[in-house]
């Protein structure tokens, strides 16, 4: 049975959102689609992972008005930040967002603790540079971020270097438990600069596996109490792989059970 949780007076509403890279393979051939799938589902907003089989963003802002959803982030690589920043700003104006997150990092960037200040300069440079027209930066982790370089994580040297103003964290609770952590603590650690959450769940068992949000073991009564104290303002259900449950089925699933715990699309 899903737990229920309560925010109280005090706290925040944290809107739900879907992240896109969930549904990959059905938007890779009919985006327009399976964006209306995802709002007949239930979902007000959408986290990117590109464009699908759309091709460009004036294309995909159309599919996207007429599923009458909005964007509330978008992943884009770190590489495309790098070398083309103002079409990826131009893109994302395009759609109606300000919010850019950088997904993931090459392991060439991650092998020791001077690659984690290298990304955390280059995110500062970024984000100040983006910064001007409106948008934010965010960084997503997974868990090899957790590795330790003498006693200090590349997670901690790549927050504590990178300026807490210019680059916020897209917390991933799944990702943090895998990698040790405690979701509840490092949400309420991060604090303010946590405006958004990827809400997946770990199945049980000796193998690290994704289930539907409130079918695994994680405390997401615990989970969305934090978020909604700290000031989440998006949480974003992800399931990076769904196995043998079709994909829009695993994220009703998702909706569902989110309802029982009180959070509202």
């Amino acid at each position: 049975m899903v737990r229920k949780f309560c925010t109280g007076r005090h706290m925040q509403t944290v809107a739900l959102a879907l992240q896109m890279y969930t549904l990959r393979d059905l938007a890779g051939y009919d985006m327009p689609g399976t964006l209306r799938s995802v709002a007949e589902i239930g979902y007000r907003y959408v986290e990117l992972a590109g464009f699908g089989n759309l091709k460009s963003a004036g294309e995909f802002r159309k599919a996207l008005d007429a599923a009458r959803l909005k964007v509330c982030s978008a992943h884009v690589s770190l590489d495309d930040l790098e070398s083309d920043l103002s079409r990826v700003m131009d893109d994302q104006d395009a759609v109606g967002n300000k919010a850019i997150v950088v997904p993931w990092l090459d392991e060439r960037r991650r092998r020791d603790a001077a690659g984690y200040e290298q990304v955390a300069d280059a995110l500062n440079r970024i984000g100040a540079a983006i910064k001007p027209r409106g948008f934010t930066l965010a960084y997503h982790h997974h868990d090899f971020e957790f590795k330790t370089f003498g006693g200090r994580s590349g997670f901690d040297i790549l927050f504590d270097r990178a300026d807490r103003e210019l680059v916020k964290a897209e917390l991933d609770v799944y990702w943090a438990k895998v990698g040790g952590q405690d979701p509840v603590a490092l949400i309420h650690r991060m604090g303010s600069r946590l405006p958004l959450l990827h809400l997946k769940d770990l199945a049980a068992g000796p193998e690290a596996r994704f289930a539907e949000v409130g079918a695994g073991i994680l405390d997401f009564p615990g989970i969305l109490a934090a978020a909604a104290r700290v000031g989440v303002q998006y949480g974003i259900v992800e399931e990076d792989d769904t196995y043998d449950t079709p994909p829009l089925t695993a994220v009703r699933t998702s909706l569902e059970n989110l309802r029982q715990l009180g959070l509202k699309p």
